[in-house]
């Protein structure tokens, strides 16, 4: 996991890691990008826009698939303790495929995706 950059120093790293690590052993995360009001990106740079979401965590997984988005994200929303983290997370869980459309459509996951920072970022598994 890469260092993280907050506006607040109420973000609990170890948390987060165990967080990661929860939704991790549901879908195996191949890319955890965590954005939102209180994250700075990673020149230290506060977020371009103050209001919205405390934290938003945008959670990338090839099993996802087949898998209801809704059902997804409450699943992973759950898993995410607000009073270790002091803040809600908006969580946003895609497919690869589903997160590159998103980001074309979706201001949120765009700039989360171009300002966030990177929690996750391992090699697509080998067939």
């Amino acid at each position: 996991m890469s260092p993280l950059v907050v506006v607040a120093d109420m973000l609990n790293e170890r948390e987060l890691h165990r967080y990661v690590q929860r939704v991790d052993g549901r879908w195996p995360l191949e890319r955890v990008i965590l954005g939102g009001a209180r994250v700075l990106d990673a020149q230290g740079a506060p977020p371009q826009r103050e209001r919205g979401s405390e934290y938003v965590a945008i959670l990338i997984s090839e099993y996802f698939a087949g898998v209801p988005w809704l059902e997804r994200v409450y699943q992973a929303g759950n898993l995410w303790d607000a009073s270790e983290m002091g803040g809600t997370v908006d969580v946003h869980c895609y497919t690869p495929g589903e997160f590159e459309r998103k980001r074309d459509t979706l201001p949120v996951v765009r700039q989360v995706a171009a300002h966030g920072i990177e929690l996750v970022d391992a090699p697509p598994p080998q067939n």
